[in-house]
């Protein structure tokens, strides 16, 4: 076994680079096929809005970048610089 190889079976199955492509080829086609399935279904929208095709599935997207931004911005208004904490070695 080579050091790449060694390499790559110690990293945390979530994080493996063919675990990840994975991920990506299965998850893509059940998004598809869920975003599809709306036109087979009768919508009964409350706002008017939500009667659109794919509306749960460009929500979500749209809801999950909005909080991104918002924890990115958060994350630079609290944020405490290095020194916070003082010089551990004292």
């Amino acid at each position: 076994m080579n050091t790449q190889d060694r390499k790559t079976s110690e990293l945390h199955w979530l994080v493996r680079p063919a675990t990840i492509r994975l991920l990506w080829r299965g998850g893509l086609p059940i998004l598809a096929v869920l975003t599809l399935a709306d036109l087979l279904l009768t919508p009964h929208p409350y706002f008017g809005i939500d009667g659109s095709f794919g509306f749960y599935s460009w929500y979500g997207l749209l809801t999950c970048a909005v909080m991104v931004f918002f924890a990115k911005g958060l994350g630079f208004l609290l944020k405490r610089g290095d020194e916070y904490y003082g010089d551990d070695r004292e």
